[in-house]
This record gives structure tokens, C-alpha cells and sequence, in this order.
């Protein structure tokens, strides 16, 4: 009977979005509930769109944080181009010394490792045993050099479990560099 109900309700589902002559032709085909039916207990409806909305929204939320740093520390970059031409799950913005400033809930999620915790650490607090020499040597001199760059870095989240992690760090720059942001991505 509860398979008889939840068919109903799909059934009434689909009869509300079609056109009123189809659904009337439809109608007549189809067999009362009968009275003795159980009361509908749950209905889960999961909205693509809405969780698209909420993605979109954290991500404009996370580029207003780096545009009001922009402001504040009067960065020429195009800050809107940047991330016009580039995906990210996780944004970690760092100052000259590579320190973490902050960021974003993306970066939490990606590594399980607290806003809190990162604030004020290296980076390098990612990488373990399985962590590229020559990735790490490329950070440094991109870094040194002040070039925006590219690469794929084995990190390790918070559990230890390792993952590869795509990293495009752009350096930041008023009269000179201030700053680098990192946008990172988990392939796998």
C-alpha cells in the first residue's frame, strides 16, 4: 500500500506539469486511492538548482573577500578577470613571507583542516612523504621570482590520506608584490 502512495504522489507530480487537456486524458485511467491508504510519512525533493544557487553563492561570497583585500591593500591586479578565467574549490591568500592570511570554507572542505588552524601557517603544512621535491622547488622559485604559475602537488588532508591537488598561485602586486593567492583544486 505505502508503494501505492508513494506512486500517487509521483504520479500527481508529473500530472501538474502537464498541460490541462493531456492530464484530463490521463486522469481517467487512473484508479482512486483507496481510503485505507497510510498517511504520506516523507517526500524528499532534491533540487539541482538549488545546490547550484548555493555553490554560486559561496563562490561570489569567497571573490567579494578577495576584492575587499584588493581594495585594502590597493592591488593593480584584475582581481575579477582572474577568477572570471579560472575554477577553484579551495583560495588560500598568503603574504610575502608565504604566511596564511586567510582562507576560504572551500580550502576546509578540501583538507579538513579549520580556517583557524591554517590562519598564520605555511603552506608546507600540506605536503608530506609522497610530496614532489621538484613541486616544491617550483614553488619556491616561481615564488622568489614573483611569476604566477601552475602545477599539480601531492598534499595531505588532516585525516593524512593524500591527495593531488591542482595550484595556480598568482602573485599580488600594488607598486610590488604583497601578496600571492593560490586557487586549488582536488583531482584526485
Amino acid at each position: 500500500m505505502e508503494s501505492d502512495l508513494s506512486n500517487m504522489m509521483c504520479l500527481d507530480v508529473y500530472l501538474s506539469a502537464l498541460e490541462a487537456k493531456e492530464a484530463n486524458k490521463i486522469k481517467n485511467q487512473i484508479k482512486p486511492l483507496s481510503l485505507d491508504s497510510k498517511p504520506l510519512l516523507s517526500w524528499d525533493i532534491s533540487n539541482t538548482n538549488y545546490f547550484e544557487g548555493i555553490n554560486k553563492s559561496k563562490r561570489e561570497i569567497d571573490i567579494e573577500k578577495i576584492i575587499f583585500f584588493a581594495k585594502k591593500y590597493n592591488w593593480k591586479n584584475d582581481v575579477q578577470n582572474l577568477f572570471s578565467k579560472n575554477d577553484f574549490e579551495a583560495l588560500v591568500l598568503t603574504d610575502l613571507s608565504e604566511t596564511i592570511m586567510w582562507v576560504n570554507e572551500g580550502f576546509t572542505k578540501m583538507t579538513g583542516y579549520s580556517k583557524t588552524f591554517a590562519i598564520n601557517k605555511h603552506p608546507r603544512f600540506l605536503q608530506g612523504n609522497n610530496t614532489s621535491n621538484q613541486a616544491k622547488e617550483k614553488i619556491r622559485i616561481n615564488l622568489k621570482e614573483g611569476k604566477s604559475f601552475e602545477l599539480c602537488i601531492t598534499n595531505y588532508k588532516k585525516d593524512k590520506t593524500p591527495y593531488l591537488c591542482q595550484v595556480k598561485i598568482f602573485p599580488l602586486y600594488s607598486t610590488q608584490i604583497t601578496h600571492f593567492l593560490a586557487l586549488e583544486k582536488q583531482i584526485r
